[in-house]
């Protein structure tokens, strides 16, 4: 393969940056740019060591001073011959290193062309390759210790009996038909069946995780929504820890959607506050208004502020049955902090509306006015078992391979019950085995291995 180049950090000024190489021949070309202090050229460098020395441009300058290391293939990140540069942050140092590589004879990566040829190379499975970039997304600690435990083969591990189970049983058939001679012991149906009973087990547990895993990575939308003047930025600003959102005294002061994600019970929520619902006939509060309900049709949560310091109004009722069509919604009694020590209200639902997750009280201003809340909303989204990290599904590509294969696998099993000869059911055995190759990669189109590759940045 070429050799390829690429910074490795971001475009901005930084104390470090990072310049990376791959490729068949890349220490003779790194030896162009790199003069080492302890004058041994690159190729004889101690491996996985740093070594001192000058960077140099592309006639043969210097143009900073700092760091290198030679990274011998197959034990490499790529798998490949590698190296890497890191000297002083400067985009225009950077670049100039870069060209010189370029001059050198390397070309520019594309992206994720390092974590691809780490791939194509046996480096990782493509469950690992997503997890580079889950961990490079990650907005919270948990989501961070699910991807790095991904990018250990935590995945690839729960997928490994159900992979070998299933090839046992169509191996040994194909060994018997081809074969006829040799004394290979017959697959008797019960077996078959056996192996497909804990195969989709297996993969019926693992569909189970989607929802968290989902949840890990992108967060929950969450709409939030009231009257006019319920303190629905109040509880965004208190949750977001800054002013987000303006906050007055005057109804209808929010007249759009306001969007930020926040932590709430350690959990990532896409907060989206919303203007206050009511009947009007200000144009651009009405527009506001139908986004609100457009908020609210799209959210996985909804949490609905009422004015704990009045009535419950006809409005209000309204709020609730636009809420109640959500997955999952809250209802809390906002401005508690106003309400006398212990005072709470029952509240009195609608003819018809489902009772909610859960009804509390908040304060956006008083301490641990929002505590509540955030064990409420843990409560609806768990993190589930910490030996779970690294097993869960987080990507819609691998829930859809995953349900295939479990799809296929359940058909067979059908099959076998009603009596179909074990080569018809094995033919859902191997769709089963090939759906779960594409998730792993072992049997990837090339279309699906670009697309996610295209998700990286240049330089990793």
């Amino acid at each position: 393969m070429d050799v390829i180049a690429a910074i490795a950090t971001g475009s901005a000024a930084t104390a470090i940056g990072i310049v990376r190489v791959s490729g068949e021949g890349c220490f003779a070309l790194c030896e162009r740019v790199f003069r080492a202090a302890n004058g041994r050229p690159f190729a004889g460098q101690d491996p996985r060591k740093m070594v001192f020395g000058e960077m140099l441009d592309r006639d043969g300058r210097v143009i900073d001073r700092g760091l290198a290391v030679r990274l011998p293939g197959p034990g490499s990140y790529t798998g490949e011959d590698c190296a890497e540069f890191h000297c002083h942050g400067s985009p225009v140092v950077l670049r100039e290193l870069l060209s010189a590589l370029f001059a050198a004879g390397a070309r520019q990566a594309q992206a994720g062309e390092f974590t691809k040829r780490a791939f194509l190379n046996g480096r990782m499975d493509l469950t690992q390759a997503e997890a580079v970039v889950d961990l490079i997304d990650a907005e919270t600690a948990a989501a961070a210790r699910n991807a790095a435990a991904q990018l250990d083969g935590g995945l690839r591990r729960v997928l490994e009996p159900v992979q070998e189970e299933l090839l046992e049983v169509t191996s040994r058939f194909y060994a018997v038909v081809d074969y006829p001679d040799e004394d290979i012991e017959d697959v008797r149906p019960e077996e078959i069946a056996a192996a497909l009973r804990d195969a989709a087990g297996r993969l019926d547990h693992l569909l189970d995780t989607c929802r968290r895993g989902q949840v890990l990575k992108s967060g929950v939308r969450t709409a939030i929504v009231g009257r006019p003047n319920a303190g629905k930025s109040s509880l965004l600003n208190a949750l977001a820890g800054y002013d987000r959102a303006i906050v007055t005294d005057v109804p209808g002061t929010t007249r759009d959607t306001v969007e930020e994600s926040v932590l709430c019970g350690g959990v990532l929520l896409r907060l989206i506050d919303t203007a206050g619902i009511r009947d009007t006939e200000d144009v651009v509060e009405k527009l506001g208004v139908e986004r609100s309900r457009q908020a609210v049709a799209s959210a996985e949560l909804v949490i609905v502020l009422i004015d704990g310091t009045g009535d419950i109004t006809a409005e209000d009722r309204e709020i609730l049955e636009l809420a109640q069509t959500a997955p999952h919604y809250i209802v809390a009694d906002s401005k508690s902090d106003l309400l006398p020590p212990g005072e709470a209200r029952v509240l009195s639902l609608p003819r018809g509306i489902r009772e909610p997750d859960a009804y509390l009280a908040v304060s956006s201003v008083a301490p641990g006015g929002l505590r509540l809340l955030e064990a409420a909303v843990a409560k609806l989204f768990p993190a589930g078992d910490p030996g779970e990290a690294g097993s869960l599904l987080t990507d819609r590509r691998q829930e859809d391979a995953a349900r295939r294969a479990l799809e296929a696998v359940r058909r067979a099993l059908e099959g076998l019950e009603a009596g179909l000869t074990p080569d018809a059911v094995l033919t859902d055995a191997e769709e089963a085995l090939e759906a779960l190759g594409e998730l792993t990669g072992r049997t990837a189109k090339e279309e699906i291995v670009s697309r996610i590759f295209s998700r990286f940045c240049v330089g990793k």
